[in-house]
């Protein structure tokens, strides 16, 4: 049965965050890591991660050793995956680990959580594919109406004095500021950072909703549209961008995570889809814009900025679908709908930066 109490007999000295992915997902679960170092301030504390989403963490002031979980080794055949996984599980059980938190709740990150061998793992109650029976401890949490940040700290509620801030910290790596800064200098201000795609056809706003949306942003207050993303995500941006007659940089899919890190640190705005970039600049303490069309915003919006983000009206709203025949959001959900938040954050900082 799930609990609501976690009772610890002592402090852990090691304990194992589990998140692997994805970026936005990895972005929700910061306050955990925060909080479980404020609780524990000598465990060393590690989390398990993809390979490819390790950097978001490197240089992270409350954790110390970052775990990477090679996935694309699964990919391969049945044989050498398996063997892959079973000595990565071994990795992990040598860790000696006292207490593990899978915050991913799959099959693949159960097994995780019980090769440690810790006598502690903590998992939430909406855990699929089994992996709820790998826990000792299932806290109890709501997957249809409770927001991801809120339903990981759930595990830090159960184990007792909790914070009373959600505390995201995001590394930014020395060498990608001046990166970004360079980039940053040679376009007119404020910057808009746009992330126009999105792994789900259901959540890609069109190009031309965003491109008018900056086009109305730039005709009142100038500035430039800075284009972010994935390589997969590179011929959305340029429909966009080509779309946009005033200053943009088209630097989808040309940049490490730590110089995409940097870049949304200094922009003036993120206006984007409910992507992992989105809520990277959240928890940056960003001002976003983002239309939501198969999502809904009380699970997945802004955290914090939920009133800039702007929900499709149509009868199959936040179906969590991710193909569609029909995509009727993607024309109700017009641009005009996301301008009041926009031009609401644009002339804050207009005031701001005349000011200063």
């Amino acid at each position: 049965m799930p609990v609501r109490v976690v009772h610890l007999t002592k402090a852990p000295e090691r304990i194992a965050i589990i998140k692997p992915s994805a970026l936005g997902d990895i972005a929700h679960a910061l306050p955990v890591l925060s909080a479980l170092r404020t609780r524990f301030p000598a465990a060393h504390i590690s989390w398990i991660v993809n390979r490819g989403y390790a950097p978001i963490l490197e240089g992270h002031r409350d954790l110390d050793e970052i775990i990477p979980f090679d996935r694309g080794a699964l990919r391969k055949s049945w044989l050498t995956g398996s063997w892959e996984f079973t000595r990565f599980l071994k990795r992990l059980h040598s860790n000696r680990f006292d207490l593990v938190i899978d915050l991913q709740g799959l099959f693949r990150t159960g097994l995780m959580s019980l090769a440690t061998g810790a006598r502690t793992r903590i998992g939430l109650a909406s855990a699929r594919e089994g992996a709820r029976f790998c826990y000792s401890h299932r806290v109890e949490d709501r997957l249809d109406v409770t927001h991801a940040v809120d339903r990981y700290w759930r595990v830090i509620e159960a184990m007792g004095e909790a914070p009373t801030v959600k505390a995201f910290h995001v590394p930014i790596q020395a060498e990608a500021r001046r990166w970004a800064r360079e980039i940053l200098q040679k376009y007119p201000r404020p910057w808009l950072a746009v992330g126009a795609g999105s792994r789900w056809l259901t959540k890609r706003w069109p190009p031309e909703h965003f491109a008018a949306l900056v086009q109305r942003a730039q005709t009142q207050f100038g500035g430039s549209a800075i284009f972010v993303g994935t390589p997969e995500e590179a011929s959305l941006a340029q429909q966009a961008t080509a779309l946009v007659t005033g200053p943009s940089c088209q630097l989808t899919g040309a940049t490490t995570l730590p110089q995409l890190v940097a870049i949304l640190d200094a922009a003036d705005v993120m206006i984007a889809n409910d992507t992992g970039p989105l809520h990277l600049a959240v928890a940056l303490g960003r001002p976003v814009i983002a239309p939501y069309t198969c999502t809904r915003v009380e699970k997945t919006g802004p955290y914090g900025q939920n009133d800039r983000a702007v929900e499709t009206s149509v009868w199959c709203k936040g179906s969590y679908l991710k193909t569609c025949p029909r995509m009727e959001c993607m024309a109700e959900l017009t641009p005009t709908r996301l301008w009041p938040a926009l031009d609401n954050i644009l002339r804050t900082w207009q005031q701001h930066h005349h000011a200063a």
